[in-house]
């Protein structure tokens, strides 16, 4: 949902979450990744797909 552009409050409302929800749990998927914003984990997703 995310990867393909919504924000976090699209993905709320979709999944019937709270923004504060979405958003801790995307904090805590930055932090397991070690990344900053939505373009790094978009990148850090891809490169573990792909194996590089």
């Amino acid at each position: 949902m995310l990867a393909r552009g919504a924000t976090k409050q699209q993905a709320a409302s979709e999944l019937f979450l709270s923004f504060h929800t979405v958003d801790t749990h995307l904090r805590a998927i930055y932090g397991k990744l070690g990344v900053r914003s939505r373009v790094a984990l978009a990148r850090a997703w891809d490169a573990r797909e792909t194996g590089v």
